[in-house]
């Protein structure tokens, strides 16, 4: 039996999938600076190996796939919704 409080917490978790241009060390590091100090993020992670540089982050109800990609964007990092 899964625990009621496992289903109300995935319930809570919004996964956002973007493509960017992130290909090096220094913008995953702009990332991970961005990231950790932003309390709606709950994991985030990049595909190097993808074409489109797949940026997966999960995040609390609180915060919009349009505010990860205007918070990226501003840190010059080509960032927009996967389709």
């Amino acid at each position: 039996m899964i625990s009621p409080f496992y289903h109300n917490r995935k319930r809570n978790i919004r996964i956002h999938i973007l493509k960017t241009n992130i290909n090096s060390k220094v913008a995953i590091n702009t990332i991970k600076l961005l990231f950790k100090s932003h309390p709606g993020i709950i994991k985030w992670s990049v595909d190097l190996e993808d074409v489109d540089k797949v940026l997966r982050v999960e995040t609390n109800q609180t915060l919009d796939k349009n505010d990860i990609i205007e918070q990226v964007s501003a840190k010059g990092i080509y960032c927009e919704e996967l389709v």
